[in-house]
């Protein structure tokens, strides 16, 4: 067991008292042992941001491969703006938070918009499609399985990325929640409980969406089995 710090404030000086006291509770008092505990879930961190970072580009990828054949008119790629309009048309829903009527579709659209400004960037009279969706951000991909995209999406095109007679709710739910993970994971938050359930999800996305080998590379890769094993008690 670590050397007892001592017990003077800079610890809760340097994490606030609220986020030490998550770990001493866990630690049922002992500094130490908490101390260890946040240096543990810091690394712990770092291990699912490394395979979620694979999972996403694999994602993205595949996401995009199959989407290629979405492309209309003159279009050579699905986030030109013809392409787009068809994968995301105007569609208006009553939304009881604001009591009026949205298009459910205009935030992929400005997302998609913005991640081909950020990637022209450089100068050029055209954004390269493969800057483009390294722009997009993880919750975009998340939100193509959704229900508003079954007809206009899932069913034509990505539904391919998948094995036959996948799920698209039961994937959806499993990507939905991985971002919401994510987002607790980038701001340190305590992973204390549950991450063995948050890898197992990792896995049962990658196995699906991967080639076989890139699947094998992050398994072997990942970090995330051997930190778990070697959680201070």
């Amino acid at each position: 067991m670590p050397t007892q710090p001592p017990s003077d404030p800079w610890i809760e000086a340097w994490l606030s008292t609220g986020r030490f006291g998550t770990y001493l509770s866990a630690a049922q008092g002992s500094r130490s042992l908490a101390l260890a505990l946040y240096e543990w879930n810091a690394r712990l961190g770092a291990a699912f941001l490394h395979d979620l970072g694979h999972l996403e580009v694999g994602l993205r990828n595949a996401y995009d491969r199959v989407l290629s054949a979405a492309t209309v008119g003159k279009d050579s790629h699905w986030t030109e703006i013809p392409t787009m309009l068809k994968l995301f048309p105007a569609v208006l829903k009553n939304d009881p938070v604001q009591q009026r009527l949205v298009d459910a579709n205009e935030i992929p659209r400005s997302q998609i918009q913005r991640a081909r400004m950020d990637a022209s960037r450089s100068g050029n009279t055209a954004p390269v499609p493969g800057k483009v969706i390294a722009e997009v951000m993880f919750g975009f991909w998340t939100y193509l399985t959704s229900n508003a995209h079954e007809k206009t999406i899932w069913v034509p095109y990505l539904h391919t990325a998948y094995p036959g007679k996948t799920d698209r709710r039961k994937i959806h739910q499993t990507l939905y929640e991985l971002r919401q993970f994510r987002n607790r994971v980038a701001h340190h938050e305590p992973l204390l409980v549950g991450s063995e359930f948050e890898r197992r999800k990792i896995i049962s996305v990658a196995s699906r969406l991967l080639p076989k080998d890139a699947f094998a590379h992050l398994t072997q890769n990942s970090e995330l089995l051997k930190i778990l094993a070697d959680r201070p008690s």
